[in-house]
């Protein structure tokens, strides 16, 4: 009788195992996830959520079918909008954003019209990503005082807020170039064809997708490179390692904190969500498929194909975390958002 207690008792969790196996499958089989992502086509957004979606297929119980949608404008706070109050909490919907996602709110931007506690963060597949500013060669623009005594130098950007024109912002600022100006409306591909054609002159972008972007750019010294953000702080794409840092620019230490504002805005680089009242059980199992798909040894190699760097990613709850830690110094809030906007520089 002891005996057939114990081979009882032993047997249990293998049924429970088996049966909580059984309804997460269940709970996904047949069905198909729509992952929205806050961009255009092309660019890191996309590439970033490429490189997951194929190991989510892989290991979402259930295997469902992914799809891949695209929201643009307001650097991803449209998109946010859209899963925060206009989709079903029914965990067959995952938002793909970028650091614009953090960025309004604590700002007060317009457009943002979510609330980013509310939301349920599932991870990312990285945290951070090193900048690089750059002019196209053929203006002679080879040195600091140089781009100082040019007026009218044409950043290409894709909206307002984005990280990138955010980071042209802050290189003219800091730099203090004269009269700067910032023409929008570009997907990531986009900006490089206006470079070529000669409609902008300078651009600040991931240095880890430049690099495999553009590598001829380089090699053939097509562009003059002139300084790099390290995100986070110290964080060099080996590239670009020997550039000054646009920390090194700054005269004060509100300036410093504004840089480390934007790393930090920048560092749960990639998050994916839910909306606001979405079921645990959806939330359980896409976290553990993150995870999973983290820990696999074949994503690093993915993601590095289609990002040039290696990830660094965040699962869910560390996600949650870094964005409740967020820093919200309102004098660096101010300035971040006189930069971040259309209006004219603040004296320094």
């Amino acid at each position: 009788m002891t005996i057939n207690k114990l081979a009882l008792y032993a047997f249990v969790p293998i049924l429970l195992t088996a049966g909580n196996a059984f309804s997460q499958a269940d709970f996904y089989k047949g069905k198909t996830i729509k992952i929205i992502r806050g961009g255009g086509p092309g660019g890191s957004g996309e590439f970033q959520t490429r490189a997951l979606m194929k190991f989510l297929e892989k290991y979402i119980p259930g295997q469902p079918k992914l799809m891949l949608e695209y929201i643009e404008g307001a650097a991803g706070r449209k998109a946010t909008n859209v899963i925060y109050s206009s989709t079903r909490p029914d965990g067959l919907t995952i938002g793909s954003i970028g650091a614009g996602l953090v960025v309004g709110p604590i700002l007060g931007l317009p457009g943002s019209a979510y609330d980013l506690d509310k939301l349920i963060y599932l991870g990312s597949t990285d945290t951070g990503d090193p900048y690089v500013f750059y002019t196209k060669a053929s203006l002679g623009l080879d040195t600091i005082d140089k781009l100082r005594a040019t007026s009218g130098l044409r950043f290409g950007a894709h909206s307002v807020g984005h990280p990138v024109y955010v980071t042209a912002r802050f290189v003219a600022y800091l730099l203090n170039l004269k009269e700067p100006k910032f023409v929008t409306g570009f997907t990531g591909p986009e900006i490089y064809i206006a470079v070529t054609r000669g409609e902008v002159d300078a651009h600040a972008t991931g240095a880890a997708r430049f690099v495999v972007e553009n590598h001829e750019w380089i090699e053939k010294k097509l562009v003059h490179l002139h300084t790099t953000l390290t995100v986070p702080k110290g964080r060099h794409h080996p590239s670009f390692a020997h550039l000054p840092e646009l920390g090194s620019f700054a005269k004060s230490d509100t300036e410093r904190k504004l840089l480390d504002m934007f790393r930090a805005f920048q560092y749960p680089r990639w998050p994916f969500i839910f909306p606001p009242g979405t079921p645990k059980e959806p939330v359980q199992i896409i976290r553990e498929a993150m995870r999973k798909s983290f820990a696999d040894p074949e994503f690093p190699a993915e993601f590095r194909k289609l990002m040039g760097d290696d990830p660094a990613p965040l699962g869910g709850e560390e996600l949650q975390r870094a964005i409740k830690e967020l820093p919200r110094d309102q004098e660096v809030v101010q300035l971040y958002k006189k930069l971040a906007g259309a209006d004219p520089f603040p004296a320094r």
